[in-house]
């Protein structure tokens, strides 16, 4: 069985990409709302702050910020999944293994998480994140992508409008 490393930075900030099992499937945009109630109801049983978001059809991406002294993001993670899947109805194909540990077939079971090191790491993962739905063909600019944090940075300064990725940020590969 592997033994999976996770990042312990109590109080720390993290990217992660968290996507479905079936890759085809637009669950998430779908189910915007009951996706939405799911975070809402982790932040509320265990805080953290969301700095940057974006919802794809099929996959996800975020920067979070755990309070002080805390490093619980997988527990976070399992709130979110097991509510929203328990709101989607059943249907999806099944392998033996899951269906022996009556799971879902929602989400792939793991996700990926980084430390963000500094506030460099920490603009290259946010522009990455609002720049992910051009990336992937979903719209033709950041601003027209409606599942996304992008127009909060927008409201702040911290992009304009027509904000487009440099090459850098169109060049990485985090998923």
């Amino acid at each position: 069985m592997p033994r999976y490393l996770r990042a312990v930075v109590p109080g720390g900030t993290f990217f992660f990409t968290v996507a479905l099992l079936d890759r085809r499937r637009q669950l998430l945009t779908e189910n915007i709302d009951l996706l939405r109630k799911a975070f809402q109801a982790a932040r509320r049983r265990r805080p953290f702050a969301i700095e940057a978001i974006v919802i794809l059809p099929d996959h996800l991406h975020c920067i979070w910020t755990l309070p002080p002294g805390d490093a619980d993001f997988s527990t976070r993670w399992h709130d979110i999944k097991a509510r929203f899947a328990a709101k989607i109805p059943p249907g999806e194909q099944l392998s033996e293994r899951r269906l022996k540990k009556g799971e879902r077939g929602i989400w792939q079971r793991r996700f990926w998480e980084h430390a963000i090191r500094d506030e460099r790491d920490y603009q290259r993962h946010v522009d990455y994140i609002h720049y992910n739905p051009v990336k992937h063909g979903h719209v033709t600019r950041v601003a027209a992508w409606p599942y996304s944090s992008f127009h909060r940075f927008v409201g702040r300064g911290v992009y304009t409008i027509d904000w487009a990725a440099d090459n850098d940020v169109r060049r990485l590969e985090m998923e």
